[in-house]
């Protein structure tokens, strides 16, 4: 069986623009449309090379800002003909207008108990089901955070699959009782875990496959050890936000780019590892023998030197 390529983006509004005064309408520029390649720039890059990508959409700031902006993510996506899944930012049951932080706000999901953790995420699968995506069947918790507990959780309100495991996040806020450097998708607490890719560094420790995080020869890299040593799947992350600077005003060349050329290679590579959704893994292989792909040291140093100089371009620009 081929190995399987889940393209996964974090569509989310941001907490740094809601702190900064933003209204939803200011912050969905910021963060799901920012500079001309947020969402609907990713939707049509997908599309234009003919994959298939999964959008982990957050509907929680709709506790602050109603349905709309939440609506309006989810039509975007469905009408690109793309996966709709459900991530979840806990902060947002607490946000206030005035943009102040409460303070006894919990940021991450795995700070509070079961019992909160399963109302949380019941709530956030009706607030998606009502901006109008279909019941979700995959999540993945804002931050990487999740334990047993939110295993658990996902497993009692009937969603089947978790993308919260990131090794390189541990053991925390990913916390769930696994191998740092699992990477096999497996059965845990009552779900199917697949976790996010990982690179293992020189010196041991692990960089996960987010578009951000990893060069473009890192990836193909990273894909060509999964094709040739049969992983039943690579597991990369994207934000709606992160082809943007930080500020959300300009496109960021370095990580535009590689989302641009990570599309271009998936195309490419289509035969031997087809993007996937969700929704087609009823046959995924569990729970493999597989390890993180090694690091290559001079494409690490060249994401550095890389990083460095889209850096200083980006401080002049300021």
């Amino acid at each position: 069986m081929a190995t399987r390529v889940l393209l996964t983006i974090d569509t989310e509004l941001t907490w740094r623009h809601h702190l900064a005064g933003s209204g939803w309408a200011e912050n969905y520029a910021h963060s799901i449309e920012p500079a001309g390649v947020g969402l609907t720039y990713q939707l049509e890059v997908v599309n234009r090379h003919g994959l298939n990508a999964c959008f982990f959409i957050d509907p929680m700031p709709a506790k602050l800002y109603g349905l709309d902006p939440v609506k309006r993510m989810v039509e975007t996506v469905l009408s690109a003909g793309q996966e709709v899944q459900l991530h979840l930012h806990p902060m947002w049951e607490q946000a206030r207008v005035d943009s102040r932080v409460a303070e006894d706000t919990v940021f991450e999901l795995i700070d509070h108990p079961y019992e909160k953790q399963r109302d949380l995420i019941a709530e956030a699968r009706d607030l998606l089901v009502a901006a109008g995506a279909p019941e979700p069947i995959a999540f993945r918790s804002g931050s990487y955070a999740a334990n047993d507990d939110t295993a658990r959780a996902l497993a009692d309100i009937g969603i089947r699959y978790d993308s919260s495991h990131n090794g390189c996040e541990g053991p925390w806020p990913s916390a769930l009782s696994l191998p740092l450097d699992q990477v096999a998708p497996l059965q845990h607490a009552g779900v199917i875990e697949i976790p996010v890719s990982q690179m293992r560094l020189g010196n041991g420790g692990l960089r996960h496959l987010q578009i951000c995080a990893v060069s473009l020869a890192e990836m193909a890299h990273a894909l060509d050890h999964a094709v040739a040593n049969d992983h039943p799947v690579v597991t990369i992350v994207g934000h709606s936000f992160e082809l943007a600077t930080r500020g959300g005003a300009r496109p960021n060349p370095v990580v535009k780019n590689r989302f641009d050329g990570l599309c271009a290679l998936l195309e490419r590579r289509a035969e031997a590892a087809p993007t996937a959704r969700f929704a087609e893994l009823d046959d995924l292989p569990l729970d493999r023998a597989i390890e993180p792909v090694s690091a290559s040291a001079s494409l690490v140093a060249g994401r550095m030197i890389g990083q460095l100089w889209a850096n200083l371009i980006e401080r002049r620009a300021a």
